[in-house]
């Protein structure tokens, strides 16, 4: 149980996938989600509608919200404060990875993370698939999908139980490049 984990989800505003148009995060300590954040993101960029179909995030929402660079300085005290932690986590980490390089922040060239997906097919192996709404459907997590603040809660939710379960995180942990926008291969972490 020992250990901070910062869980994150990000929605984006087109296929693209190189910019938030919503993110969640939710802190979990000592088997507990200890804060929350949820925030509409300005993406600075257009909208697909498949996207707004899936998120319900209009151009008109985002405007209203901070662009990333402006939430950056909220974030980056919590990120560097714990082990990342994400549902399908590449997919959340290249957006991330993404942002930093379109609005030039130097943050770090590489950061460990887990995933929830790969810690959900080794303590619930007889599920038909491991997606957020199947393993939250099954443990009976409350979830309102492609919510970034719901998705993030639901994560954190599914982090304690695997905990809760006797998983070691530190075996599903990961380095994910933020440079080259990829997760290095299993034991070449770089400086």
């Amino acid at each position: 149980m020992k250990g901070r984990y910062i869980v994150f989800d990000v929605e984006t505003p087109n296929a693209r996938n190189d910019r938030m148009s919503a993110i969640g995060v939710a802190v979990v300590e000592n088997g507990m989600i200890v804060d929350e954040l949820s925030t509409v993101v300005n993406p600075e960029t257009y909208f697909h509608p498949f996207n707004i179909a899936l998120t319900g995030i209009t151009p008109a929402m985002a405007e209203e919200g901070p662009d990333f660079s402006q939430l950056w300085a909220d974030l980056e005290p919590v990120f560097s404060s714990g082990l990342l932690v994400a549902h399908n986590a590449p997919f959340d980490m290249g957006v991330l990875a993404k942002c930093l390089r379109a609005y030039c922040v130097d943050w770090k060239s590489t950061v460990p993370y887990a995933c929830t997906v790969q810690m959900g097919r080794r303590c619930y192996p007889g599920l038909p698939n491991h997606r957020l709404n199947t393993l939250c459907d099954y443990l009976d997590i409350p979830l309102e999908h492609h919510q970034a603040g719901s998705d993030s809660r639901a994560c954190a939710m599914l982090l304690i139980d695997y905990l809760d379960h006797g998983l070691e995180v530190g075996r599903f942990c990961r380095t994910y490049d933020l440079e080259r926008i990829c997760t290095l291969p299993s034991g070449r972490a770089r400086r």
